[in-house]
């Protein structure tokens, strides 16, 4: 007989949390996503200060990247604090003003021209996450610096399936000359897991949606998916049998080479290992995989923000970038009747019309935002509140004003109130200071903790809560 109760009432709840989660999906019937449910989900997945604010729903935080700046007479709102009017740029999140903030005078200084001179949109995006001065190259030795989503990554992202999630709806990049002599790395990816190593994202939402959920129709997902990382593993295994075999017979410098090759399948093995311990809690969301990557752009980023919608609902990751266009990007809009290329718009050299069209499209980037937001909000979480409550989602692009290439006083936008920790419903003027100062105050809030600088922080941003 135990005398311990504290024991028993921990078995106890080790055994409630151990219940077939998909057992339970099937006793729903038609169910869209699983969300993240105080009964199937322990305190002891929760880190931080985020329990704290939220009882028994996850802090998400995420980061969506428009291109080329915006039009700053149609950005920023005339009067501060809580008595501010959305501006014409923000006109659709009219409805969700009070989930919000408007965050001015957030700087990215490291993007500016310097001795190393043009390559502006490359600087923008390379340092919009990192907060560093990325090195001009375009050839194999790209630095920058570890983002601040890989940063909360490294700490809280083995309390999901997914430690982190990278999106896009460009091209994807590692190497080749983009902007003046820099590499493409730096504008096609928002994501470094080190200074030289960025995370491609993903631009396939087919691909996507089954690496977060197996492929295959309702119903058959979960097995399907179980399949391929047992598939994935006995490749991993027989790779590592012949590669030790072969390390015996090897001179010393292929055998450095072969190590850091068996760095790289540990990782993937680690990754394995990682979803296998969540096996239980994978969703089959009632919905057909998408086709593939949609010809029209307008469907084509509203299925990646879907996807990130859904990862977020089933609590895959808690960490998310989404890169909606490269940093410097050309494309037309013909949906809304603009034939001239973005980036050239951009310098517009103060003519009325390109400023028009600009602004137009700031609009149309700014309409798929919010209706990813109104996803959200009407998506409840395991503690009665909606998703967007629970998290943190910065809007904005490494340009301010994409005429002269400036990169201080960004353009951004902060939606959700981080578990009720952020005061939303104002105009928040910071006052001149680096964007990575915010990004450490969001770091606290999403449980992070010992992080004390990021790129070029001078502190946490003061007056945020």
């Amino acid at each position: 007989m135990n005398m311990n109760p504290m024991l028993d009432r921990n078995v106890a709840a080790e055994r409630h949390y151990s219940l077939n989660r998909r057992r339970f999906l099937r006793g729903l019937g038609a169910c869209l996503a699983l969300p993240a449910l105080e009964s199937l989900a322990p305190a002891r997945l929760l880190a931080g200060e985020a329990a704290k604010a939220s009882a028994s729903a996850p802090v998400r935080m995420a980061f969506v990247y428009f291109p080329n700046g915006a039009i700053q007479n149609q950005w920023w709102p005339k009067d501060s604090g809580a008595e501010f009017d959305l501006a014409p740029s923000m006109q659709p999140l009219s409805g969700l003003k009070h989930k919000l903030q408007v965050m001015s005078g957030l700087d990215c200084e490291n993007a500016t021209p310097g001795p190393d001179g043009a390559g502006d949109h490359a600087r923008a995006s390379g340092s919009f996450l990192t907060g560093v001065r990325v090195r001009k190259t375009a050839g194999a030795d790209i630095h920058a610096g570890i983002s601040i989503d890989q940063v909360a990554a490294n700490q809280i992202g083995h309390l999901t399936r997914f430690p982190s999630l990278e999106l896009t709806c460009d091209a994807v990049r590692k190497s080749g000359s983009c902007d003046s002599g820099y590499s493409c790395a730096y504008q096609y990816n928002l994501a470094w897991k080190s200074p030289n190593q960025p995370v491609a994202p993903e631009p396939n939402p087919r691909l996507f949606f089954e690496r977060l959920f197996g492929s295959g129709a309702p119903g058959e997902r979960i097995q399907d998916l179980k399949r391929r990382q047992e598939q994935q593993r006995s490749i991993l295994d027989f790779v590592l049998d012949d590669a030790r075999s072969l390390n015996r017979n090897l001179p010393s410098r292929d055998r450095a080479k072969l190590d850091e090759y068996l760095g790289s399948v540990r990782e993937i093995e680690k990754r394995i290992e990682n979803a296998e311990r969540f096996a239980d809690a994978v969703a089959d969301p009632a919905m057909q995989t998408p086709a593939g990557i949609p010809a029209d752009f307008e469907a084509y980023i509203e299925v990646m923000f879907d996807m990130m919608a859904l990862a977020f609902q089933t609590d895959s990751t808690r960490i998310a970038t989404f890169l909606m266009a490269n940093e410097g990007s050309n494309r037309a809009f013909p949906e809304i009747g603009i034939s001239e290329g973005h980036h050239y718009l951009t310098h517009h050299r103060n003519k009325d019309e390109m400023i028009g069209k600009v602004a137009e499209i700031d609009l149309w980037y700014m309409q798929r935002f919010a209706k990813f937001l109104r996803k959200l909000d009407q998506a409840k979480d395991a503690d009665g509140t909606s998703i967007l409550h629970n998290s943190m989602i910065v809007y904005g692009s490494g340009n301010s004003d994409g005429n002269r290439h400036t990169h201080v006083n960004l353009p951004i936008v902060l939606a959700g109130s981080g578990g009720g920790t952020l005061k939303t419903g104002r105009f928040f003027k910071a006052g001149g200071v680096p964007i990575t100062n915010l990004y450490l105050s969001m770091l606290d809030r999403l449980g992070v903790t010992g992080v004390e600088r990021h790129g070029d922080s001078t502190g946490k941003l003061q007056g945020l809560s």
